[in-house]
């Protein structure tokens, strides 16, 4: 169990690490949160590599399109929509439209556990 803050607390973008890529990856558990997320910002053709997670993911399309790969199934999402990953299910996501794709992908962990498959 994570241990909360007993007050709330406001998290600027510059005390949020770079990700990998072109983002920020946000850890609850530095926080006093249970949840975890990355803000990703790519352009068209560029997006994440195939893997997976032990918890579920959540991810909220802020501009753009993005095609998902879920195990078997493809989900396009645009602006304002939400998709849902399941557990140990691998997963990719790929902007496929044609200017800047802005998402959440919102981990129900105060750490992000991620095992890479390419």
């Amino acid at each position: 169990m994570i241990e909360t803050l007993a007050e709330p607390t406001l998290v600027a973008p510059a005390q949020i690490p770079l990700g990998a890529g072109p983002g920020r990856r946000f850890e609850g558990r530095d926080h006093g949160a249970a949840v975890s997320y990355f803000y990703v910002d790519n352009q068209p053709g560029k997006g994440s590599g195939l893997h997976w997670h032990p918890y579920p993911e959540t991810w909220v399309v802020l501009e753009g399109d993005a095609t998902f790969q879920v195990g078997d199934e493809q989900i396009v999402a645009s602006a304002g929509d939400t998709v849902t990953g399941p557990a140990f299910v691998p997963h990719r996501f790929t902007n496929t439209g044609t200017g800047t794709m802005r998402l959440i992908g919102i981990h129900a962990s105060a750490v992000i556990i991620q095992t890479d498959l390419d």
